[in-house]
């Protein structure tokens, strides 16, 4: 289990769902996981910190989406908000003005409020908030 940690980040979520696929007693589980967290294999803090940073700048997930999976994951909701500086404002602002122009470009055919409202819904799709949207593409 400490292999499967220090490969990458993990969260308690995903360490239990691959502790079932061993057959343990509890004992044995809760053992485990008190050394991983022990020895600092496991971090929640630190999971949710990486998280945040390669769903943001790799994938270019807004919070609202990020936020979901974390959920997904069993993450509590404050450690979820506290993390979220990670994230600076400007380059958020940027990333919705840069795929907003991108996906604009792409849209043949159409009137440009019909391309607007498509891009909208592309850019609320990736989990960008819709004040924050609005806000971006004005400032264009």
């Amino acid at each position: 289990m400490a292999n499967y940690c220090t490969y990458q980040d993990r969260c308690h979520y995903e360490v239990e769902q691959k502790m079932r696929e061993f057959i343990l007693i509890p004992e044995a589980k809760d053992e485990i996981l008190l050394y991983l967290i022990k020895e600092n294999y496991l971090n929640e803090e630190r999971f949710v910190r990486s998280y945040i940073r390669g769903k943001f700048y790799i994938k270019d997930w807004g919070k609202n989406k990020i936020r979901i999976h974390l959920k997904q994951k069993q993450i509590n909701d404050k450690l979820i908000s506290s993390c979220f500086d990670e994230i600076d404002d400007d380059d958020y602002r940027n990333t919705i003005q840069k795929l907003y122009t991108a996906y604009f470009s792409k849209q043949k055919g159409m009137k440009d409020y019909q391309k607007r409202m498509k891009c909208i819904r592309h850019l609320l799709s990736k989990g960008f908030e819709y004040n924050e949207i609005q806000n971006s593409i004005t400032e264009q």
